[in-house]
C-alpha cells in the first residue's frame, strides 16, 4: 500500500514538472507571437537590390587612398581619435566609480537608513544609453572629442560600479575584521584589507570595459560626439560606399586588435 502511495506521489510529481515545462514553452511562445504582430513590417523597398549591390561592391573595392592623407583627415587619425576617446573614457570611469561602489557594496556602505540607494543609483545611470548622454554632452560642451569621452565616462560609471561593488561584496571578512580588531581605522582597513584583494579584479573588469567603450566609441561620432563614426555617417549620408567599405575594415581591425591585446592582458592580471 505505501509503495502504492509513492509511485502515485513520484508519478503526479513527474506530471506537475512537466506541465510546469509546457507551460513556460507555451508563455514563451505566446511572447514571441506577440511580439512578431508588433512589428510594423512593410516589405523591402523598390531600390533595395541597387542599394545591397552597391553596398556590396563598395566592400569590395575599398577606398584605400582615405587610409592615409598628408593634408587632412583620415581612416588612421579618426580611428587613433576613437582609440583616445575610448581610454579617457575608461579611464574616468575607473576613477569616478570607486566611491560608488564603495557606496552600493552592502558591507561597506554606511548608510543603513536607506538600504540599496547606492544600487539604485547606479541603475539610474545605467538606464540612460551613450548616445543620449553624448547628445545632452554636446549640448552642453559642443561637439566633439571631449564631449565624447564625458559620455563614455559618465555611461560607463553605472556598470563599472555595478560589477565593482560585487566584488567588494565578495571578498575575505577576515582580513578586515583582524585589523579592526587590532584597532585600525576605516580607512586603514580599506587601504590594507580590502583594496588588495579586489585591485585584479577592478581592472580586469577596467579592460572589459574598455572593450565595450571601443565600440561605443566608434559610434558616438554619428552624434557629433569625435571619432571615426562622423566620416561614416558622411559617407553614408553622400552614399560613397567605397569610403564605408575602408571605414568599416578599420573599425573591424581596431576592435580585433584591442580584444586581442586586452584579453591577454586580463588573463596575465587574474
Amino acid at each position: 500500500m505505501n509503495n502504492n502511495n509513492h509511485l502515485s506521489s513520484s508519478s503526479l510529481t513527474i506530471r506537475l514538472r512537466n506541465l510546469r515545462k509546457w507551460m513556460i514553452a507555451l508563455f514563451i511562445l505566446v511572447i514571441f507571437i506577440w511580439s512578431m504582430l508588433g512589428l510594423d513590417y512593410q516589405g523591402f523597398q523598390s531600390t533595395s537590390k541597387v542599394v545591397s549591390l552597391s553596398i556590396l561592391k563598395g566592400f569590395m573595392h575599398p577606398d584605400w587612398a582615405y587610409v592615409y592623407l598628408p593634408e587632412g583627415e583620415d581612416l588612421l587619425r579618426e580611428l587613433l581619435e576613437t582609440l583616445v576617446i575610448s581610454i579617457l573614457g575608461t579611464f574616468v570611469s575607473a576613477i569616478l566609480c570607486i566611491p560608488f561602489a564603495f557606496w552600493a557594496a552592502a558591507n561597506m556602505s554606511r548608510l543603513r537608513l536607506f538600504p540599496g540607494m547606492g544600487k539604485f543609483t547606479l541603475s539610474v545611470i545605467r538606464v540612460f544609453p551613450e548616445m543620449i548622454v553624448a547628445i545632452l554632452f554636446i549640448k552642453a560642451v559642443g561637439p566633439g572629442s571631449f564631449a565624447g569621452v564625458l559620455a563614455l565616462g559618465v555611461h560607463s560609471i553605472g556598470m563599472l560600479a555595478k560589477l565593482f561593488s560585487e566584488t567588494i561584496e565578495g571578498i575575505d571578512p577576515g582580513p578586515q575584521e583582524a585589523l579592526i580588531a587590532c584597532g585600525a581605522t576605516r580607512l586603514q582597513t580599506i587601504r590594507f584589507a580590502v583594496i588588495p584583494q579586489v585591485i585584479p579584479q577592478f581592472l580586469s573588469y577596467s579592460l572589459y570595459r574598455f572593450e565595450i567603450n571601443i565600440r561605443s566609441a566608434t559610434t558616438l561620432g554619428l552624434v557629433g560626439a569625435g571619432g571615426i563614426g562622423t566620416p561614416l555617417i558622411f559617407a553614408l549620408q553622400v552614399r560613397n560606399w567605397n569610403r564605408v567599405g575602408v571605414i568599416l575594415l578599420g573599425i573591424v581591425l581596431l576592435v580585433v586588435v584591442t580584444d586581442f591585446i586586452s584579453s591577454r592582458l586580463r588573463r596575465r592580471i587574474i
